[in-house]
């Protein structure tokens, strides 16, 4: 056997996480439900059932040649170009082929996505010419994103529009070319390195969330499969070539009974009031109602039972009640069967009505207090405009327009089209027409928004300071993040005590973990000030390879004060770490919280190493060091 074949793990094999496994299923039968969020830690399988389901999914036929993989035998399936020769009565040559699986890069522009039009040869040449992206690759496959919740927002926006509508439509400068674009849309992510915005979780059809297996006989199981997999691929596969064909025969089956399906109008009345009552969109009642149908077409049913509607409730509601960060995007089985009773029931009036409060265990996360007084007044600030870059990969608002230095990737239309004109005056054309020379071409400028990485560095050493410090410091962070749910930015939280400095907690938008992870704060102990400028540096510097865009800005809130170096001498070190964080690009302020003038600091040589905006705070609260980072965040260069 040729070293380079790739063997895939069987779907039947994968031990346990079966509400993973079903939805998964579900998405395969249905595409037009819309796809699957995947939320769970590293190493609980959702890459290998993804791989396993595109093993498992029946051939498809698609035409010979064609980019987009078009459907011969069906003409809502086809391009323009498949569907022309359909209609003048060509026979379409195809071939069979396995489902593909698609995976989306991080890093992916929304014209690698997308696909892009030439414009520079429809404007000399009159011609559309299409270059195909990820979004024709995945037509009638599946497209896997690893990490989502780490895509940009632009980029997620439009492959979940395309996923929503099955048609992708590429359209530069008034040209508008589309193909189709029906896809299994699966995402995966750990919520804990960052949360979807809610209008981005709206757009997945259904969400589940797996947790590692802990049943000792269960991972015994997984052990013992995993191992006779990697001595034995092809033995292994063909131990369960029986379960594969027959769960393959039963995705067929259900595909075939689909269309026959039929959900009385009183289930749909009941999907409706309840969406209602957890104030969803109304996506989550047409999801719900394909999904319902789709449990009963894989049971082999034509009829949607309220069974069906309960199953479908816990895969599209979850996701799409989140309306604060620190509710749980969670929903028993049995919270919805008291719903369905009291509707029967007719018990419904505002005592009986479950509330978002009852449905929700708020839990611990709540414990965690910014002050009444500092909350409510944060709550009031204004965040402000949001900050711009300029863009380089075709994605943000177009400003204005330059001369290309190469060959020019982003034309601006309008701008070359002046440009000819006032250059066509002195030649002689019959016709009159604008000619476009290579001189006249425009490149547009674009500018977009970019997000920010706050890093808090707080002192935490042993003096009665120090607890205010970290209060405060947690209230901000806690602010940040509120803003930091809509806005995209991330908050990190490094404290310095004893004899190093430690991140309590990694980059993150993600409130939940830092409710968590900030409940208690440590404190006493030496001062170890460069150990925490050294840290801050570290999470800079690593956060700029993930996204090089993102504008960094360094809190350091300290007294000043510092006896631990961490080779050296003190000064020297604060000198050689702040001219490093200037490398980076990252600003930083410092809020001074020493309380005698007149004590020895090395405040003077950290806003010198680093070129620091300082400020002398007696008093810190919240409000105030809200307000300063909130200001400094709208300036980052």
């Amino acid at each position: 056997m040729p070293h380079h074949i790739r063997f895939v793990f069987p779907f039947s094999a994968i031990v346990g996480q079966e509400k993973m496994k079903k939805a998964l299923l579900l998405n395969a039968i249905n595409p037009r439900i819309g796809g699957l969020l995947i939320r769970g830690q590293k190493g609980t399988g959702k890459s290998t059932a993804v791989r396993a389901l595109a093993d498992l999914l029946p051939e498809i036929k698609v035409v010979k040649g064609c980019p987009f993989n078009c459907n011969p035998d069906s003409p809502l399936e086809m391009c323009d170009m498949c569907y022309e020769r359909y209609v003048k009565g060509e026979s379409l040559p195809f071939i069979k082929r396995k489902v593909r699986i698609v995976n989306l890069p991080l890093n992916a522009t929304i014209d690698r996505v997308a696909g892009t039009l030439d414009i520079e040869r429809a404007i000399k040449e009159g011609i559309k010419a299409l270059e195909p992206g990820l979004l024709a690759e995945a037509n009638r496959g599946i497209l896997y994103i690893d990490e989502v919740n780490l895509l940009d927002d632009y980029v997620a926006d439009t492959l979940l529009d395309v996923a929503a509508s099955g048609v992708n439509i590429v359209e530069r400068e008034g040209i508008s070319v589309s193909h189709p674009a029906r896809f299994i849309l699966i995402g995966t992510m750990n919520p804990e390195e960052g949360e979807l915005r809610p209008q981005l979780l709206d757009r997945f059809g259904l969400q589940v969330e797996v947790q590692p297996i802990t049943d000792s006989d269960l991972q015994v199981e997984i052990v013992k499969r995993v191992e006779e997999f990697e001595e034995d691929p092809l033995g292994f596969i063909k131990k369960f070539e029986g379960e594969q064909e027959a769960l393959r025969m039963r995705i067929e089956r259900a595909r075939r009974l689909l269309p026959k399906v039929r959900i009385a109008d009183s289930l749909l009345r009941e999907i409706a009031e309840i969406c209602a009552q957890f104030s969803v969109s109304n996506r989550a009642i047409i999801v719900t109602t394909k999904t319902a149908k789709t449990i009963a077409a894989f049971k082999g049913e034509t009829s949607v039972t309220k069974e069906d509607v309960m199953e479908a409730l816990e895969l599209t509601l979850p996701h799409r009640m989140r309306k604060k960060p620190f509710e749980k995007p969670e929903l028993k089985r049995e919270e919805i069967e008291e719903i369905f009773e009291k509707m029967e029931e007719g018990k419904e009036n505002e005592e009986g009505n479950p509330s978002r409060e009852k449905v929700f265990d708020i839990g611990d996360p709540r414990s965690v207090d910014i002050g009444v007084e500092g909350q409510h007044r944060v709550n009031g600030i204004r965040s402000g405009k949001r900050l711009r870059a300029r863009s380089l990969d075709k994605v943000g608002a177009y400003v204005t327009s330059t001369l290309p230095r190469d060959k020019p990737r982003d034309i601006a239309l309008d701008a070359t089209i002046r440009a000819a004109a006032i250059h066509s005056k002195n030649k002689s054309v019959k016709d009159k027409a604008i000619e476009i020379a290579n001189e006249d071409l425009r490149e547009k400028v674009r500018y977009r928004k970019t997000s920010s990485l706050i890093v808090l560095v707080v002192d935490a050493s042993g003096s009665m300071a120090a607890l205010r410090r970290m209060e405060v410091a947690k209230g901000v962070a806690f602010a940040l993040l509120q803003d930091a749910y809509i806005h995209r930015d991330r908050v990190a939280f490094v404290a310095f005590r004893g004899s190093s400095a430690e991140l309590l907690l990694p980059p993150t938008n993600n409130v939940d973990l830092a409710a968590r992870v900030l409940e208690k704060l440590p404190t006493g102990g030496k001062t170890p000030l460069p150990a925490g400028l050294f840290k801050a540096l570290e999470v800079v510097r690593q956060e700029k390879r993930k996204r090089s865009s993102i504008k960094a800005l360094i809190v350091l809130i300290t007294d000043g004060k510092a006896n631990v170096p961490l080779r050296g001498n003190i000064r020297d070190e604060i000198y050689e770490i702040g001219n490093e964080i200037k490398r980076t690009g990252a600003s930083t302020l410092i809020i001074d919280t020493s309380h005698d003038s007149f004590s020895p600091s090395y405040i003077e040589d950290l806003v010198r190493a680093t070129e620091a905006k300082y400020y002398k705070l007696k008093e810190i609260g919240v409000e105030d060091l809200y307000n300063i980072v909130k200001s400094h965040l709208l300036h980052l260069s």
